[in-house]
């Protein structure tokens, strides 16, 4: 992170009154907030999802008792950058007009109130969760967050942060050890129930997340579970904003738009979706003020989400990785690999999609490229190739499985598919290396160097690949069943040599022929 300069003028609630016109900033009273809504996994997403909604809620005249506690589950960067700041921060929305000239809309957030770091003082953190004033607990932890097999979906007993837990009601480490001990404390001292709420790209994700705090639940107490079962409410919600990293450089170009340093903003396109069932135990804000959905049902905006917007995105990852194409705008700037994500969405994706009345897929397919074309953003492919054991079932073999039921070809996703694993050799087409930043990375190394085991022994061309493509996708954790479907394992395998012998260029023409 960049340095602060000694002298340098600070965001701070004593200046806000001086910042641009042109800068929105909180106009309730902040001194009147407290915290409603404790918020798990306090990272860049979030901040410019989940609490410039909520920000918008409290404009509109929401009950001042919606403000936010943000929890690092594992560093105090964040913490650290914004405590100086008493919580504020800056969102950067940023776009780009229809000459190509990038611009941006800046807004101050204000209502996360107060930040904890979990490993510092995990009892705060079940202190807070139990607080008489919350009535909201939301997650942002990615799908390793969650401790689970993400082939079955099953909380994974022997996860070592969970065996941790179940010994250590005090000291918990993980999402869902903070979640059972903070409603142990809850339902202990006579608290009432509360709204556990998953905002993570995984389906069902209330459903999920259910699951894995019920499962952890009745290995403490099976009374504990009972309460939380008949009481706590689990609402599915899909949500949908891109927000790269944010770098110095984009520090340096908020400090200019605001006047002052925001040690850590946080940067966004403008487009939000936020479709959420409207079920909760002890209240919520009037979020639909900043633009999110009140549904009874979140699956059929979920499925759609997953599979097209964040399936597209990971395909995108890694063909770019491996052919040196560094951010999304660049990547969405080769003719070939463009005209493959429409024809892997309008092909194979769209079809397996539940009726969504009301929705013009042509439309939303057309703008979703249009988003990943936004020069203004410089969203890092390598960013969005992180943890692909975790995001893959849903995003791509979710849709794989249901061509497979209905007989259909998988051609692209295959292609999507093989990309990651081709991927997981960590060098790309120009020789140079990069981590794989994975949960299983050192699995999947381990697993990648049998597979070129297996190629060398599997004989020339195809036979090869075949070899080295059923080695990989018998990775259960991942694969589930599909490493065993020879329709699944032998279009992978033909996409994995064409991306072998004719690198990512080829292989996208092929797939377009």
């Amino acid at each position: 992170m960049e340095l602060v300069a000694a002298d340098a003028a600070r965001l701070t609630p004593a200046h806000l009154a001086a910042l641009p016109l042109e800068v929105a900033r909180p106009a309730y009273d902040r001194n009147a907030l407290r915290v409603g809504i404790v918020h798990l996994g306090l990272g860049a997403f979030a901040r410019a999802h989940l609490a410039a909604v909520n920000e918008a809620a409290l404009h509109a005249g929401a009950d001042l008792a919606w403000g936010i506690c943000g929890v690092s589950l594992r560093q105090a960067d964040t913490r650290d950058a914004l405590a100086p700041q008493a919580g504020l921060y800056t969102l950067a929305l940023r776009s780009a007009d229809a000459t190509g000239r990038e611009q941006q809309q800046a807004t101050v957030i204000g209502c996360l109130l107060e930040m904890l770091v979990a490993p510092e003082d995990p009892p705060a953190v079940l202190a807070r969760i139990a607080h008489a004033d919350t009535r909201i607990v939301s997650v942002t932890v990615t799908e390793k967050g969650y401790c689970h097999d993400p082939a079955s979906g099953r909380l994974n007993l022997q996860h070592p942060d969970i065996v941790h837990d179940l010994a250590q009601p005090l000291l918990p480490r993980s999402t869902i050890g903070f979640l059972v001990w903070g409603l142990q404390q809850r339902r202990a001292t006579g608290r009432g129930p509360i709204t556990l709420m998953s905002l993570d790209n995984l389906p069902s994700n209330g459903h999920l997340l259910r699951g894995m705090v019920l499962a952890f639940a009745r290995q403490v107490d099976p009374a504990l579970a009972t309460w939380i079962e008949t009481l706590c409410a689990f609402p599915c919600s899909m949500v949908d904003r891109i927000v790269p990293r944010t770098t110095d450089q984009d520090r340096r170009d908020v400090a200019q738009a605001l006047g002052l340093h925001d040690a850590w903003p946080v940067l966004g396109e403008p487009y939000l979706e936020w479709v959420v069932e409207d079920q909760f135990a002890a209240g919520r804000p009037d979020w639909a003020a900043g633009g999110a959905r009140f549904v009874a049902e979140a699956a059929p905006f979920e499925t759609l989400k997953l599979r097209t917007v964040n399936g597209a995105h990971s395909a995108l990852a890694y063909l770019s990785v491996m052919a040196g194409w560094a951010t999304v705008d660049e990547a969405m700037a080769q003719p070939a690999l463009k005209a493959y994500l429409a024809a892997l969405m309008q092909d194979e994706i769209v079809p397996t999609l539940p009726p969504l009345p009301g929705l013009d897929l042509a439309r939303y397919q057309q703008r979703l490229l249009q988003r990943f074309e936004n020069p203004a953003l410089k969203h890092q492919t390598r960013q969005i190739a992180m943890d692909g054991s975790q995001k893959l079932p849903q995003r791509l073999l979710d849709t794989v499985r249901a061509r497979l039921a209905a007989d259909l070809p998988i051609g692209k996703l295959a292609l999507a598919v093989a990309a990651w694993l081709h991927f997981l050799r960590g060098v790309d087409e120009a020789g140079l290396r990069y981590d794989i930043q994975d949960p299983m990375a050192a699995e999947l190394a381990q697993r990648y160097a049998q597979a070129e085991l297996a190629a060398e022994c599997g004989g020339p061309g195809p036979a090869a690949m075949l070899a080295w493509t059923e080695t990989l996708t018998g990775v259960v954790a991942v694969f589930g069943d599909l490493g065993a479907d020879p329709r699944f394992v032998q279009a992978v395998s033909q996409a994995a040599h064409a991306l072998r012998s004719q690198g990512v260029g080829g292989a996208l023409n092929g797939a377009l022929a």
